[in-house]
């Protein structure tokens, strides 16, 4: 199996329950808060649920770019505004947010291995290394 195909049924397992990602999401944002009081600085004054709604957006647009190689209009302004220019999202914290993820799929699927955990950082990746980028490159 390819690791597309990993990804797909494990983001299937996890993204697609009842819940519609809901409690996925939910969980992801109290481990990404509970890892680094940086995390806790910047989300002091942020409405959760609108920022649940624009993770699920950027998580997509994120899967989207490693599936088409293509940058759409929702992870070209992510960048922007995460930039140094802007709200001055560190390149380290990307970092942070992944493992955050892969801890929170990892608690979600019962099929989680290792296998499982490389294709969603594989899928990932090519993303975040953009953030990254576009951190002072604006």
């Amino acid at each position: 199996m390819s690791f597309d195909d990993i990804f797909d049924e494990s983001y299937d397992r996890v993204l697609l329950a009842p819940s519609d990602g809901i409690e996925f999401f939910e969980a992801f944002y109290r481990r990404f808060l509970r890892s680094s009081s940086e995390v806790r600085i910047l989300f002091r004054n942020t409405d959760m649920a609108a920022q649940r709604s624009m993770l699920k957006k950027s998580f997509f647009s994120l899967v989207a770019f490693y599936a088409s190689g293509t940058i759409d209009d929702v992870l070209r302004r992510i960048a922007y505004l995460h930039s140094a220019e802007h709200l001055n999202i560190k390149p380290h914290l990307y970092d942070l947010w992944l493992e955050c993820l892969i801890d929170t799929v990892n608690a979600y699927d019962p099929e989680f291995c290792d296998e499982v955990e490389l294709a969603w950082r594989l899928v990932l990746s090519p993303g975040i290394t953009y953030m990254k980028f576009r951190y002072d490159h604006y």
